[in-house]
């Protein structure tokens, strides 16, 4: 039995060797170095001397590479680039999730490129072309970003019933502040952990007066902002007495 396994392995470890070297053949000629050639290739084609040539063997395709940076060859030299409007929420609402996971690398291509155009223009203290177009495509990735985070909602609240992706509670702080506090999962109860004991969710009474006189500065600086508003209003109403009755009577 001893025997037969033997003969057994020697001819798996024997099979083995010729696919290998069926598979890759080393050859080292004098006065060279190593080199690999494959030999999966048909009889028929020329012997293969360099690796990139060996692309039909790759499984994926190749893309372009940091041309994806640059915009098209058209539009080089052009004061003027045609673009459409940004993407709006409701335009997106009624696209599905896989829709808005690709539009949302399309955008992230188009902001790369037009990032690096900004940025040589600037090198060659040269205008961008159109430079509208960056704004439009952060205003569609911040729509996309907004839907995507009302579906995560919208889900969050039909399985759990929470509003907020991470629960928590509104607290007052030693400031006098009232903040939103998250929750957090702890090894131990609440009542035993020194650390979150630390944490003061509540204000002295000496911290009351601080809190009347921060709310004072806030309604000030708000008041502040309206008179200034109003006087440069008043302001305009003087020198344009015939726009300003204009602009009334449109909006009657």
């Amino acid at each position: 039995m001893a025997a037969a396994r033997l003969s057994v392995f020697c001819r798996k470890v024997s099979a083995a060797a010729k696919a290998s070297r069926s598979f890759i053949n080393l050859q080292a000629p004098a006065g060279t170095s190593c080199r690999f050639s494959l030999t999966l290739l048909p009889k028929n084609t020329v012997n293969v001397t360099s690796l990139q040539q060996c692309r039909l063997l790759h499984t994926t395709l190749s893309r372009k590479g940091l041309e994806e940076f640059f915009d098209d060859p058209k539009n080089w030299g052009e004061e003027k680039v045609k673009s459409g409007a940004a993407w709006t929420c409701q335009q997106l609402r009624n696209k599905s999730n896989e829709d808005l996971h690709k539009l949302w690398y399309v955008l992230l291509k188009e902001r790369n490129m037009l990032l690096t155009l900004e940025q040589e223009a600037k090198r060659q203290r040269l205008p961008m072309p159109s430079p509208e177009r960056l704004e439009k495509v952060v205003d569609s990735m911040d729509a996309l970003d907004k839907v995507v985070e009302e579906r995560e909602n919208a889900l969050r609240l039909l399985q759990t019933g929470q509003e907020k992706a991470r629960p928590g509670a509104w607290r007052r702080n030693i400031f006098g502040e009232i903040i939103w506090h998250k929750f957090k999962q702890w090894p131990i109860p609440w009542y035993l952990n020194k650390r979150y004991n630390r944490k003061r969710f509540f204000a002295m009474p000496y911290v009351e007066r601080f809190v009347r006189l921060r709310l004072e500065k806030q309604i000030r600086i708000k008041t502040r902002k309206i008179n200034l508003q109003k006087r440069k209003e008043k302001i305009l109403q003087e020198k344009f007495p015939q726009h300003t009755k204009a602009l009334k009577s449109s909006l009657v």
